[in-house]
């Protein structure tokens, strides 16, 4: 299976970038291609609604970095969104890269199955990120494979510590 896992994140080596790491070792051990992109570092720029996309067989009328996420989407099985929660939902970067699968969705996706894998530095923020998620795999008919939140992750790097890394390793590992 070819897994894609979009790091939403802009912090380099943070806690988002451990979990999608974690992930990605878990998956491997079942022979699972994963293919981590970080989007924070990515030139991709929001829909702009024009609908080129459906008169042109999904391909979107931005010139940017995303034709390179649509290129590694297009023979993908499963996609993992991975994000820090940022004042109650997923980061700018991470939204952006969701808006523009707008264009994916006038052909469809050769994947169907995701993850939601975010982190914090609170408690109780999850809601909305949880929300959107929930909703997306709802309307794309996506299968749902497991959904992590991550809180107290107040420091960089504090992830490493986190009882939570066990079950994002054994998420990745009971992929079939």
């Amino acid at each position: 299976m070819k897994i894609v896992v979009l790091n939403g994140s802009p912090r380099r080596h943070g806690n988002t970038e451990i979990m999608a790491e974690t992930f990605k070792k878990g998956a491997e051990k079942n022979n699972h291609t994963v293919k981590i992109l970080n989007v924070a570092s990515m030139n991709i720029k929001g829909c702009q609604a024009c609908k080129y996309c459906y008169s042109h067989g999904g391909q979107c009328v931005i010139d940017d970095d995303m034709k390179n996420v649509f290129n590694e989407l297009k023979d993908a099985d499963m996609v993992v969104f991975a994000s820090p929660v940022y004042w109650f939902d997923i980061s700018a970067q991470l939204k952006l890269v969701i808006d523009r699968l707008y264009a994916g969705g006038s052909t469809g996706f050769n994947f169907n199955k995701t993850a939601l894998l975010l982190n914090a530095g609170a408690d109780h923020v999850f809601t909305a990120a949880i929300a959107q998620y929930k909703a997306m795999t709802s309307y794309l008919k996506w299968e749902d494979m497991g959904i992590i939140t991550v809180p107290n992750m107040e420091k960089k790097g504090s992830m490493t510590s986190c009882p939570q890394l066990d079950e994002i390793r054994k998420l990745g590992e009971s992929l079939k």
